[in-house]
């Protein structure tokens, strides 16, 4: 894995901000989480440490009086992150229904994009999108590799409410909202499974680096699919990565 070039800034009186080039780029992710992975494996002073498409957050426990000491070591210790072995990885297969029932907007996609409905659904359903980070909702997954063929301009005015579930386009992006919320991506169907539990040790069953494949599936198996995900016994299909 190669090194990128970093920049380095401080950011409030407790945290340093890294930030790689900015693009979205599945070697910059694996880059992140190996830089995040060594430095969570040699600091027992971090508060919290999170990451975006291209830069990393480090908030420390205590107020950091020696700025320029700091960056020094997350430097050497970036040199040395390939060291490292990366967990391993997921991939999840997810359940979608695209039916006109929950497709809003896919009619509107068909005749912007001169593609059918079908058309749509199959070059949604083929890649495996590589989850980048976790945020904007609680399990809602930024999901890279949505083919161009799909891209679609977000709503110049956003739904006040979305469905649970409600898989949609925005931009050269797709994702599901794991909970009724506002938003502007153009919908195009609906899963019937949790993306976020609280009650669960851990709420969201994806993290970064793990990949997605969404698979079509009819209205009588999302209602039986929502049935067993209710009823708490519904196992999400998936399989161990290695890349």
């Amino acid at each position: 894995m190669s090194n990128f070039k970093l920049t380095y800034k401080p950011f409030g009186e407790r945290s340093i901000l890294i930030e790689w080039p900015s693009k979205i780029d599945k070697n910059i992710l694996y880059d992140i989480l190996s830089f995040k992975n060594s430095i969570e494996t040699n600091s027992n002073s971090i508060l919290e440490i999170k990451h975006a498409y291209c830069s990393l957050l480090i908030s420390y426990n205590f107020f950091i009086e020696d700025y320029g000491q700091r960056v020094e070591k997350l430097k050497l210790l970036y040199s040395e992150k390939n060291n490292f072995k990366q967990p391993s990885k997921a991939l999840w297969k997810i359940p979608v229904c695209y039916d006109s029932e929950f497709a809003t907007d896919l009619n509107e996609l068909s005749i912007s994009l001169n593609l059918t409905e079908q058309e749509i659904i199959s070059i949604h359903t083929k890649p495996t999108y590589l989850v980048y980070f976790v945020g904007f909702l609680p399990g809602f997954l930024y999901l890279g590799g949505l083919n161009k063929k799909l891209h679609y301009p977000r709503k110049s005015s956003p739904r006040l409410q979305i469905t649970k579930g409600a898989v949609a386009i925005g931009g050269n992006q797709t994702g599901v909202y794991p909970n009724e919320s506002p938003g502007g991506w153009n919908i195009i169907g609906n899963s019937p499974i949790h993306f976020f539990n609280v009650n669960l040790k851990l709420p969201c069953f994806a993290k970064a680096g793990d990949k997605i494949q969404f698979y079509s599936i009819s209205k009588n198996e999302y209602t039986n699919i929502k049935a067993l995900v209710e009823a708490g016994v519904y196992q999400l299909e998936s399989e161990v990565i290695n890349d």
